[in-house]
């Protein structure tokens, strides 16, 4: 019997199986099917092409400057926090939370069902955290990026300090070792495949994002650029969509385990492919939903605006970065106010909701609940200053 490498999982008939239950091939797969149905050819091509364009590439050059950023600052223990101060411990944690990504809100929740922090960090952790959508609006808005992680790192902080008043530290902290999370044991080699072809086009298409950013005339090189972003937003998203066995509503909508032996350059593909395939089935329905049906989705929150950060807090409630980047998505191509996005960013627990709910499902859920509170207060404070 022919056995399966952690590298390269498909080596026999039954990869048809394997593919067959992946649930995220369907949206590559749906991509390409918009391609070859002429009424809407010209508006698939042209929204793959600057969903690759506008986000996907700026969103690789954040990624690459956060980790190497990120590779030089150590991890603080909140445990010795805890110690000099329960206030400057939940501080910690809101600050954590706030990095884009999701890596510092697992990091406090790991620790919370080590017994080395209190679950008022957890609480302030998964309120500040805005998961992978960070990366999407910081490469996009970079002054709206900082401002909603400005804002996580206070509301996060002060729901945090409340929740000292309330509970003590071991409040919903589980018995050690009592649940281990899962180890998915994600399939690596569509990643490394990716590899390759980024490290040719990376470059090129920064340049071609630049020119795009700036206004500036393609010229007689507008069709092969449109191809060209098309064809490497539908590389992206299948690259997406084999990197996962995309089973479960958390192997859809949560980023993939790192890549074993780790490296830089795949974490950052990793997270883009991520990101891309979430913008781009955004993108795409929001497109096609204006073109085939008349749906205009601004027009409709402009006139019920009053629902918008509402709706945005519900979706940020779902567990995983993937509902978190249509959020912000449809705030970048001017969908959504500023208050939805910021009720979002603050409702929103991203991936490390999945680790919390394996390991302390109590404390996890009622975290949940109590960044709700302080959500409802920043959508609706921010919607009825009049603020855009």
């Amino acid at each position: 019997m022919l056995s399966y490498s952690r590298s390269y999982p498909f080596k026999t008939a039954s990869q048809f199986a394997y593919l067959a239950a992946n649930k995220r091939l369907i949206l590559p797969l749906l991509l390409i099917a918009t391609l070859f149905y002429s009424p809407v050819r010209d508006i698939a091509l042209g929204t793959l092409a600057d969903a690759f364009f506008q986000v996907s590439v700026f969103v690789a050059g954040t990624l690459a400057i956060y980790y190497y950023l990120v590779e030089k600052l150590p991890q603080l223990e909140l445990s010795y926090l805890n110690r000099k101060s329960p206030a400057l411990e939940v501080t910690m944690a809101a600050v954590l939370g706030a990095l884009p990504g999701c890596g510092g809100a697992i990091i406090v929740v790991t620790q919370f069902t080590k017994g080395q922090a209190s679950f008022a960090s957890v609480v302030a952790v998964l309120t500040a955290t805005m998961g992978d959508a960070a990366f999407l609006l910081l490469a996009k808005k970079p002054l709206e990026g900082m401002a909603i992680i400005l804002l996580g790192v206070a509301v996060g902080a002060l729901s945090g300090l409340a929740v000292n008043l309330f509970h003590k530290a071991d409040y919903c902290r589980p018995e050690p070792n009592n649940k281990q999370i899962e180890d998915c044991e994600p399939p690596t080699f569509a990643v490394r495949m990716s590899e390759p072809v980024w490290k040719v086009l990376l470059f090129p298409c920064l340049a071609i994002s630049l020119f795009m950013a700036f206004n500036l005339d393609l010229g007689q090189f507008e069709q092969p650029v449109e191809l060209l972003g098309a064809g490497m937003a539908i590389f992206a998203v299948l690259i997406w969509a084999l990197s996962s066995k995309g089973k479960t509503y958390k192997q859809i909508t949560a980023e993939e385990e790192e890549v074993k032996p780790p490296s830089r350059l795949a974490k950052i593909l990793q997270d883009t492919h991520f990101v891309t395939a979430w913008v781009v089935a955004s993108f795409m329905i929001y497109e096609l939903s204006v073109a085939l049906f008349g749906l205009d989705l601004a027009a409709w929150f402009t006139e019920y605006a009053i629902y918008a950060p509402l709706i945005a807090i519900m979706i940020g409630l779902l567990p995983g970065c993937g509902p978190q980047i249509v959020v912000t998505s449809l705030y970048i191509q001017g969908v959504l106010p500023f208050s939805a996005l910021a009720a979002n960013a603050v409702a929103n627990d991203g991936d490390a909701l999945f680790p919390a709910i394996a390991l302390a499902p109590k404390a996890a859920l009622l975290a949940t609940a109590y960044s709700a509170i302080p959500a409802l207060f920043v959508g609706y404070g921010i919607y009825y200053w009049n603020l855009p």
